[in-house]
């Protein structure tokens, strides 16, 4: 995994203590600064979660176990900590859930999710195998956002305009010849990023779970509004239709739950964003995986009485997460 992944993990490996219940086990790298951050955000309740090291899982029972997200290194770390096989996906089910991660899934999911909402709704993406294919596209559009099939922390996303300089054709033909592909799309001018949470029981079914608001520093992850689902769902119907909204969350989860039968039981979050004009981008990028924006959930207030709060995470030496009151919104709910 890149340095900055492995670092997100070692800091933040104590998140899933923020959701689990009484009793359930987190894998942490130092069990003593891990309950001592949760402390910080559930208070007396991270005494009843036991924090475990690699070393320990070995020697224990569990029911389940409910990752971050899976794939192949992580089944290997817990084969060799002891787990049985049997209670990991196999090597079929891993490819499956890595072709779904792919970035040229949000491709085959924006025509069904733009299928006669055109007109309220934008989106444009191109999967090009070719510099030939990338670059008539990019002249195409001019203004483009460049996309790896697979990357993480906003580092495989590229903003360019046409025509691009030398370092950004390296870094396209590598990402070709290493990846297969480049997604090109239109530059879209942004007003209000957001995500519609899912959970998949991975039988065909899927439910909707929320709302997540959040914000971005380039194109990485920053912060989440930590607030009601009318609160949130009174934010974005100043931009887009709740009718629309809806429609949109029917048809995902129509369309995962086919997609994700006998594959994957989990979380995961279609990232979405309101554009310059009011009209809808309805799938920037699917997250098959869990999502700081159900982290945010499982944080969020069931009372509109509550003091929304925004939930923060910023990297100096390391990761931290903080809480802070949010400012007054203006009269666009900003």
């Amino acid at each position: 995994m890149p340095h900055i992944i492995r670092q997100f993990r070692h800091d933040l490996s104590y998140l899933p203590a923020l959701w689990a219940a009484d009793g359930d086990a987190v894998l942490v790298d130092d069990i003593t600064s891990a309950r001592k951050n949760a402390a910080k955000w559930i208070g007396d309740r991270a005494s009843k979660i036991v924090f475990v090291t690699i070393d320990e899982v070995g020697i224990l029972q569990f029911d389940m176990v409910i990752p971050w997200g899976w794939d192949k290194s992580l089944c290997r770390q817990l084969l060799d900590a002891g787990f049985d096989e049997y209670s990991l996906p196999d090597d079929v089910t891993l490819n499956r859930i890595r072709d779904m991660s792919n970035r040229l899934q949000t491709i085959l999911m924006m025509g069904e999710l733009r299928y006669g909402l055109e007109e309220y709704t934008v989106g444009e993406p191109h999967y090009c195998t070719t510099m030939e294919e990338l670059r008539a596209n990019l002249f195409t559009f001019h203004d483009c956002v460049l996309k790896a099939p697979w990357s993480s922390s906003g580092r495989g996303v590229k903003y360019v305009e046409a025509p691009i300089d030398l370092p950004m054709v390296g870094w396209c033909r590598n990402t070709l010849e290493r990846q297969g592909g480049v997604i090109v799309e239109p530059y879209y001018k942004k007003v209000k990023d957001f995500a519609m949470e899912f959970y998949s029981d991975g039988h065909g079914e899927v439910d909707y779970c929320g709302l997540s608001i959040f914000n971005t520093s380039g194109s990485a992850y920053s912060s989440n509004l930590l607030a009601t689902e009318a609160t949130k769902e009174k934010i974005i119907t100043k931009y887009v239709s709740k009718d629309l909204l809806d429609e949109v969350k029917k048809r995902i989860c129509s369309l995962m739950g086919m997609e994700l039968a006998n594959v994957y039981a989990g979380p995961f979050g279609v990232d979405m964003m309101v554009v310059k004009g009011g009209k809808l981008n309805p799938c920037v990028e699917i997250n098959l995986r869990m999502t700081m924006g159900h982290l945010a959930l499982s944080l969020s207030p069931d009372d509109d009485e509550v003091k929304e709060r925004m939930m923060i995470v910023r990297q100096r030496n390391s990761f931290k997460l903080h809480k802070r009151l949010c400012p007054k919104r203006n009269s666009r709910g900003v």
